[in-house]
């Protein structure tokens, strides 16, 4: 088991009342698997990326990574999980307007430390392998939307993280490229990697291999 949430709920306060987005939510994720969360606005479904992301503490239960909670941890050492196990890709994409391709794909082995020769041979094997090898000089905006997913995914598995965490990847393309883009992490599924697929899109939650359906802050199956 890669990841388990036992009895998890989250609470703000808003305005003086108490809003409670997730309502006792219990899940596990196994290695390997590609797993959708879905769920429409308002439905928990944000709020329980957040949490299976390590952006986000629960008000109670616990999180387990790897079987060691996690729940507790000092923000410090759960930015270091997050970096170096959670692969994270957006809807808006997030890449650094004025670098390049190859220096998108780069930057979380500059955090790392690691040095510049190593950083381009393995940002560059990253995107040959997304299809982008003739593009790695390109800025975003010299990029399609699909190609621009396309980047964020190779950045996303840099590390080698042991989930991939997808929140609306097709969000921002038209269906044909959002079909390619889902095409892609499937094919990365079955090379091994584990796929957690947030979505409020039924049409694209139901190319997953399990669904987690949550409404009002409860899976509802």
């Amino acid at each position: 088991m890669i990841l388990s949430l036992r009895n998890v709920t989250k609470t703000y306060c808003l305005e003086g009342a108490e809003v409670r987005a997730l309502d006792g939510v219990s899940i596990d994720i196994k290695e390997g698997e590609f797993v959708a969360i879905v769920g429409p606005s308002g439905s928990g479904k944000s709020t329980l990326m957040h949490i299976v992301g390590l952006l986000d503490t629960p008000t109670s239960g616990k999180v387990l990574l790897e079987d060691k909670e996690v729940t507790r941890m000092s923000e410090a050492t759960l930015a270091k999980l997050r970096n170096e196990h959670i692969g994270f890709v957006f809807q808006q994409f997030n890449l650094l307007p004025r670098v390049s391709a190859l220096e998108n794909v780069e930057l979380p082995l500059i955090y790392k430390g690691v040095g510049a020769g190593e950083r381009r041979q393995r940002a560059t094997k990253m995107l040959e392998m997304v299809g982008l090898g003739e593009r790695l000089n390109n800025w975003p905006n010299q990029l399609s939307g699909g190609q621009q997913q396309r980047v964020a995914i190779a950045r996303a598995l840099i590390l080698n993280p042991l989930i991939i965490l997808a929140d609306e990847p097709t969000g921002n393309l038209d269906s044909k490229t959002g079909k390619d883009i889902l095409d892609l992490l499937h094919k990365l599924n079955k090379e091994g990697h584990t796929v957690v697929l947030v979505t409020h899109d039924s049409d694209v939650a139901v190319s997953a291999k399990r669904q987690i359906k949550i409404r009002d802050g409860k899976v509802v199956s």
